[in-house]
């Protein structure tokens, strides 16, 4: 789909060194694209002079505090970027007539529901991640600006800080590796979530609302790595481990499946399948390498 009508000043995409914001600049390369110094998240005053600046059409955010274990000793950090920050964003949207597409996460849920989580199911974070995220949604919304909320599941891609780069790391220097293998959810390529942001833009939607977003299919953390370490040739062994074998900071929902049929039904939209995906992103690296 060609963009080019879109990538202008006429959008600022936030976060353009993580592995959304990169994907989508380099989808918008005439987007604006503060650095933190233009715009600092934690600081209300920061956000408020960037988008009075520049005041563009669209604010795209997929920037956040992703360090799960790591927000249960800064929660004050955490909710600064994740909940605080998205509703300056939107007052100021409001205030200017843009909208804002903002990036959230499965983990909103607890993961006990025995089905893919709806976007009107009740919320129940297990973690100060998932609670601060969720309170960037509710932050954003209840600001009253034009607005499209994201929720997507174990993003990964070719650059940055991932399972997949972990664990390809991982795997060339030890013959085996324990991997956890009773939690459920769809690997959500970066590269894809930028494109359906751009599609979703590209349609102008007049409706605000809340969207899961995440690639077709299910697997565990196991059977991703299981999957990619084949098609990268890694012979490493992979050992399936409980949770309960990997304890960690903070709590993980069991179920991050997402249903993602009011994406597909309200914009025609939908991504590819979790292995389609792999095997592009694991071509990309072969092809940098």
């Amino acid at each position: 789909m060609d963009f080019s009508p879109i990538t202008t000043n006429t959008l600022l995409i936030t976060g353009t060194t993580g592995q959304v914001g990169s994907a989508l600049l380099s989808l918008f390369p005439g987007a604006l694209a503060p650095t933190r110094a233009d715009l600092d998240l934690t600081d209300p005053f920061s956000i408020r002079a960037c988008i009075r600046l520049h005041r563009p059409r669209w604010i795209i955010n997929p920037a956040a505090y992703t360090a799960v274990d790591k927000a249960e000793s800064e929660p004050a950090l955490a909710h600064a970027i994740n909940a605080d920050a998205p509703g300056i964003l939107g007052e100021e949207a409001r205030e200017i007539g843009a909208s804002v597409l903002h990036f959230s996460t499965d983990y909103v849920f607890d993961g006990t529901k025995p089905t893919p989580d709806l976007e009107s199911d009740p919320t129940h974070p297990l973690s100060v991640y998932g609670a601060s995220k969720l309170g960037g949604e509710q932050a954003l919304a209840a600001t009253g600006a034009a607005h499209i909320i994201l929720r997507t599941s174990w993003v990964y891609g070719a650059t940055g800080k991932n399972f997949l780069l972990t664990i390809l790391k991982l795997a060339a220097a030890r013959p085996e590796l324990r991997i956890v293998a009773d939690q459920t959810g769809a690997p959500t390529s970066a590269a894809d979530l930028a494109n359906l942001a751009a599609q979703i833009i590209a349609a102008n939607p007049t409706e605000s609302g809340i969207f899961h977003a995440t690639s077709q299919g299910e697997t565990t953390w196991h059977g991703f790595a299981t999957e990619f370490l084949r098609l990268a040739n890694i012979t490493t062994t992979l050992i399936p481990i409980p949770t309960s074998a990997y304890p960690t900071p903070a709590r993980r929902p069991a179920n991050n499946r997402l249903n993602c049929d009011k994406l597909r039904d309200t914009f025609n939209l939908q991504l590819p399948p979790w292995q389609t995906s792999l095997a592009k992103v694991l071509n990309a690296l072969s092809t940098s390498s």
